[in-house]
């Protein structure tokens, strides 16, 4: 442990292993599905790297073992659990004049995060790409079709470019496993095959305005001009409801329907998923007020829009984009 700063306590968090928690979260992320989760999985190993410093014998980087806790912390979390998912992992589209069923309960579902707790600030362009890349909404569900073990493999060799004998020795296995593993889990996701999405970070001229068209249009509760955005086998889905609707007659009737409620909104900007958002503030508050209603993700491509992902938790997810609780009438 010679080449280590000598430090004590706290200090040893801060030093040593602070500078790696924003990739320790996305891969734990990529892992669980859950931010929350995954930010409670990277909290629990720091502790258990803290409680252990004094045995680190330096054999492997602090960045390597690091990631040798946080994979048995994952491994211990979705040890038995059922995998998280979004409602289009779990039923066929529905017309627009489906009721709602009940909620699911949280821990059933794929959960947005903010790209400032899953990509590095300063990174090599290419990098920043895969980062945004791998942690989109479809990559993380189909993700959780792997086995934990497996995931983790195509994960460390895939998305973080390890090495085949470094992924061996993280997970006390050998090369032969760890090629089978990934070569396994690549069939698996070219079986759900994970639809394709732009690249939008940096947004180009294209996107910015395809988004500005959406604004204007959603703001206005113009639905002929929304629709004329989406492309035809576009989806909507609402978790924690299990209920999704695909294509532009269906969404139409929707927001004319049971989604009338959203007449009115305000949209504010966020970037989750490596992809544009926005927190979504309906008109219900007292004076005239916009209360939180929904986290928008929304996913594009070849100048379309395929996907409107509103998750309804603003309780956790508002706070955690930080947005703010109420926007004024007058704001």
């Amino acid at each position: 442990m010679s080449d280590l700063v000598a430090t004590d306590g706290a200090d040893v968090v801060e030093v040593h292993f602070e500078p790696f928690r924003v990739e320790l979260t996305g891969y734990c992320y990529r892992m669980l599905g859950s931010v929350f989760e995954a930010e409670d999985a990277v909290q629990d190993t720091m502790v258990r790297a803290w409680k252990s410093f004094d045995r680190f014998e330096g054999r492997s980087s602090v960045r390597s073992w690091l990631y040798r806790i946080a994979t048995n912390v994952c491994l211990d979390s979705l040890n038995g659990r059922e995998r998280r998912a979004r409602p289009m992992d779990l039923s066929s589209p529905v017309p627009a004049s489906s009721a709602l069923t009940p909620a699911l309960p949280e821990a059933t579902w794929i959960e947005p995060i903010p790209d400032g707790r899953v990509v590095p600030s300063v990174a090599d362009p290419a990098e920043l790409a895969v980062a945004r890349e791998s942690v989109r909404l479809a990559f993380i569900a189909a993700l959780q079709h792997l086995p934990p073990r497996q995931r983790a493999v195509l994960i460390l060799r895939e998305v973080l470019a390890w090495k085949a004998s470094e992924v061996a020795e993280l997970l006390g296995s050998t090369v032969a496993s760890v090629n089978s593993a990934l070569q396994r889990a690549r069939a698996a996701l070219a079986e759900n095959e994970v639809a394709a999405t732009d690249p939008v970070r940096p947004l180009d001229e294209e996107q910015q305005s395809l988004l500005a068209r959406y604004v204007d249009a959603f703001e206005r509760y113009d639905l002929d001009s929304l629709t004329a955005l989406l492309r035809e086998d576009a989806t909507l889905s609402m978790p924690p409801y299990e209920l999704w609707l695909r294509g532009h007659e269906d969404i139409r009737a929707w927001f004319l329907g049971t989604g009338h409620g959203c007449r009115g909104s305000r949209l504010v900007p966020i970037v989750a998923n490596g992809t544009p958002g926005f927190g979504q503030y309906r008109p219900s508050g007292p004076g005239g007020s916009f209360e939180p209603w929904a986290l928008q993700v929304i996913e594009m491509s070849q100048g379309q829009i395929i996907g409107l992902n509103s998750f309804l938790d603003v309780p956790h997810l508002f706070p955690l984009f930080g947005l703010p609780p109420t926007l004024d009438a007058t704001s």
